[in-house]
């Protein structure tokens, strides 16, 4: 996966889709000022293309009426935001230490040896993609997975194997 700090232009023209306009709109009015509307947007763009790109910025920064760096700087800011393609299934494993000490590396190594991806990586055929992520908040049920956004707690490797095994 690329560098946080450099965007990637698809060459094409974003705009977001019907459900998503009509959400922006109804988001908008619960806002004091349209720049409180950036962490939104970028949610909804992520939402509708899996990733934010050098156009998606450029679209919200217009629709919204700020500059392109301040989106961007959102977007860099929070790592929840991907400013790349992810995986059909983006995995994130927490790093922190409650989820160290209950084995977390056991996981990253079963992905890395079985799938074949690192940390920050795409695998060959675009199905997964790997995240080491700071704490997701289930400490007491460590180690935490999370796919595309659903965690899995108290996982270890054979439950990673059998919730792999049931992904399309």
């Amino acid at each position: 996966m690329s560098d946080r700090s450099q965007l990637i232009s698809t060459g094409k023209p974003f705009q977001f889709d019907s459900k998503r306009d009509a959400e922006f709109e109804r988001l908008v009015k619960r806002y004091p000022t349209r720049e409180s509307m950036i962490l939104p947007a970028l949610w909804l763009t992520q939402e509708q293309e899996g990733w934010i790109s050098a156009e998606a910025i450029a679209y919200i920064a217009d629709r919204i009426g700020t500059f392109a760096s301040k989106v961007f700087e959102c977007a860099t800011f929070y790592t929840m935001y991907h400013l790349q393609p992810m995986g059909k299934y983006h995995i994130c494993v927490c790093r922190t230490l409650s989820c160290w000490l209950r084995d977390k590396q056991a996981i990253v190594d079963y992905l890395r040896d079985e799938i074949g991806i690192e940390p920050g990586q795409i695998s060959e055929d675009g199905r997964f993609s790997l995240e080491e992520v700071e704490c997701l908040g289930h400490c007491g049920t460590a180690p935490v997975v999370q796919i595309n956004g659903e965690f899995h707690e108290e996982m270890d490797v054979d439950k990673l194997k059998a919730l792999l095994a049931g992904l399309d």
